[in-house]
């Protein structure tokens, strides 16, 4: 049983870094795709980073399936089976993870922002740098200890985008002015802090909590922040009207 359940964990385990590598690439290209192809409703834009949420609750289901089978296998009651607990997240949990969502939802916006103005190459290498910040950040909330390789990657991956900086015209995309594509570096730049500072406050809030990390929960926890993201996303649509920038999408990505 130990070693089926290592198994199933490094399964798990692969499938995500697959999905995780998927997605960090195909997004970048997408949502550059969209704004090569006339595309400007950054909201939207903002919106789709977190908006399939919803996808998560397949395997939360299944998880939930399987917790069951297992404790009808061990017990005679179905009382017991019954009680299987369906949400492992408690309410500080849930308040926490909220926050960061809205920080999340914040961060995909100044992205999305980044990535209207920055050729793909630059933006991929700018938000890079979260390598950088999460570092500096884990140091300051988690306490971890700066090694060679951390010191490294902080160096080259600060002095690569300073690098980018004082050559902002060199990849500047037509129609993007010198003005716009600073903008696009800064805003991308700071995205880049922003993601690498959410990453060790969920670290810090995983040790304050003092709950046991399961598969479940950080299922739990990926669906409540990506909630909180596109209900930020979607105020921010409603407010600029973006929502109409539906339409535009489906019609630029099936052209």
């Amino acid at each position: 049983m130990a070693e089926q359940d290592r198994t199933t964990k490094r399964i798990l385990l692969i499938l995500s870094c697959i999905l995780l590598s998927v997605g960090n690439t195909g997004g970048q290209l997408l949502l550059r795709l969209y704004f090569i192809h006339g595309g400007h409703r950054l909201w939207l834009c903002s919106f789709l980073q977190s908006g399939g949420f919803p996808i998560i609750l397949l395997p939360l289901i299944i998880s939930y399936i399987h917790r069951r089978r297992q404790i009808s296998t061990t017990t005679t009651t179905t009382s017991e089976t019954k009680k299987t607990k369906i949400v492992f997240m408690n309410p500080s949990l849930f308040l926490a993870f909220a926050v960061i969502g809205a920080l999340t939802g914040l961060d995909t916006y100044l992205y999305a922002y980044g990535s209207s103005r920055l050729p793909v190459s630059t933006s991929s290498l700018i938000f890079a740098t979260q390598l950088a910040f999460n570092a500096v950040f884990a140091f300051l909330l988690v306490k971890h200890k700066f090694t060679a390789y951390s010191i490294n990657a902080v160096v080259l991956l600060t002095f690569g985008a300073g690098v980018l900086a004082l050559h902002a015209s060199g990849d500047r995309p037509e129609g993007v002015s010198s003005k716009e594509y600073a903008m696009g570096l800064v805003m991308t730049l700071l995205a880049s802090a922003l993601y690498g500072f959410v990453l060790p406050l969920m670290e810090m809030v995983y040790k304050k909590t003092k709950e046991i990390i399961t598969y479940t929960l950080v299922l739990e926890i990926q669906l409540v922040m990506c909630i909180f993201a596109a209900l930020f996303s979607t105020i921010g649509m409603i407010i600029n009207n973006d929502y109409k920038g539906c339409i535009d999408y489906v019609y630029i990505y099936s052209r």
